[in-house]
């Protein structure tokens, strides 16, 4: 099977300028990427017109949540995908707090099987650190990883013992695993959902202070430089946190983190009232932290940027601020939004963006993809950087809309994704 892809805008990170090209896809992996200024003869092959567009590497997200098994209601292996592919992601790794928790190796093959049968993109299985994601008792980490898990999580809720912490990296730094962690004390959080900040002193709230995670962090870089594993920090939020990173890089810890695109725009000054869309764990924190974490992601100490995509029914989020489960989903407002906040205000470079969501997180994971390159896998993106038109959560492919960016205009739109060389989807 033979794929072009003619005239489109390709950044080049040596000259920091866009370049247009011809890529040629045979098979499953890219074949050759040459000068656009010549029309090639492509023969009876596809021809995808990318002309005026950006294509870059296919996105990678490695912290979404496709609810399946168990929750299909609110998402399932088919719908989750396709929401992906509409976003430009091609890669995607989803956590285990599924029902039953992803702790067993019938779990992992159950999603690598639905995946071959009626997914979109590439997904990858996190497997839990704990039975049932309890805190008590090791899962089979051998067993996982022969399966097909490729790292060891408990999100949803953080690991409260040290001792299980420190016992789960010691047996994944021997099976040269991961371990990617929620960070989140119990103690400080039970019973409460929106920030230690601005919003919940208005509102007479008790909030989640930022110390609940920057505990754990601290904790858990400890571990990690006491057993020597990879340790990879999720959904990064607070200044404190930034800076306990930070310090573990520059002793040498094997330290890696992740940040979403909500708590890079959105601080808990932003939240307009007791809208549950806006409801999120960890929960938007202070102008302050917003400015930490961006600049956690520019200097290196931040690796990544995920989605955390957390699609909830609209019955489930209509219980109200208080009641109504943490999350919002992401997949498809993820570029755009960072594009326009970030790229278009000149804050960042278009290679700095893409960087963080495709060779970044290859490297991290010491993935395959990534790389727009002759032989690396065709999985590619093609973005319309110059649409402007406003977030429509009605359109979402996801089967859930729990978004605050509802209304927003943003540039940067994805108009198709391809996959192992096949076209998977496209506006």
């Amino acid at each position: 099977m033979s794929l072009w892809i003619i005239g489109g805008n390709v950044w080049n990170e040596a000259s920091g300028q866009l370049e247009k090209k011809n890529i040629r896809i045979e098979g499953t992996a890219i074949a050759e990427i040459m000068d656009g200024s010549v029309t090639p003869d492509t023969g009876s092959a596809e021809v995808i017109d990318a002309a005026g567009k950006l294509v870059s590497a296919g996105f990678i997200d490695m912290h979404v949540h496709l609810r399946d098994p168990g929750f299909e209601h609110k998402e399932d292996i088919e719908t989750g995908t396709k929401s992906a592919a509409k976003g430009g992601f091609t890669t995607i790794a989803c956590m285990p707090n599924t029902r039953p928790v992803t702790d067993t190796p019938e779990t992992v093959e159950y999603i690598l099987n639905k995946t071959a049968e009626v997914g979109s993109v590439k997904v990858l299985p996190y497997a839990a650190i704990t039975k049932n994601e309890l805190g008590r008792e090791l899962t089979d980490f051998a067993a996982l990883k022969a399966a097909g898990a490729i790292g060891f999580t408990d999100d949803g809720v953080g690991v409260q013992s040290a001792q299980m912490m420190k016992d789960a990296m010691a047996l994944a730094k021997s099976l040269d695993m991961p371990v990617i962690a929620h960070c989140e004390d119990n103690t400080l959080v039970e019973g409460l959902y929106v920030s230690e900040g601005e919003f919940a002193r208005k509102n007479g709230i008790k909030g989640i202070p930022n110390e609940s995670e920057a505990i754990h962090v601290g904790r858990d870089v400890l571990l990690a430089e006491s057993t020597g594993a990879h340790y990879h920090v999720c959904h990064v939020s607070t200044e404190q946190s930034v800076r306990l990173i930070r310090l573990a890089k520059s002793v040498g810890v094997q330290v890696t983190a992740e940040v979403c695109p909500h708590h890079l725009v959105l601080s808990d000054e932003d939240i307009p009232g007791m809208d549950p869309n806006w409801k999120m764990n960890p929960p938007l924190r202070t102008p302050r932290d917003v400015q930490a974490v961006i600049e956690g992601l520019e200097d290196g100490t931040i690796d990544i940027i995920v989605t955390d995509h957390a699609p909830h029914a609209a019955e489930e989020k209509a219980k109200g601020m208080q009641l109504a489960p943490f999350g919002i989903v992401g997949f498809e407002t993820a570029f755009p939004l960072l594009y326009t906040k970030f790229v278009r205000t000149g804050k960042w470079s278009l290679g700095f963006l893409l960087q963080r969501m495709t060779s970044d997180p290859a490297r991290v994971f010491r993935l395959a993809e990534g790389r727009l390159e002759a032989g690396a896998p065709a999985d590619i993106t093609i973005v319309d950087l110059d649409n402007e038109r406003a977030v429509d959560p009605a359109t979402f492919a996801s089967k859930s809309n729990n978004t605050p960016f509802g209304g927003w205009k943003l540039y940067g739109w994805p108009v198709a994704t391809v996959v192992n060389g096949a076209v998977v989807w496209a506006e």
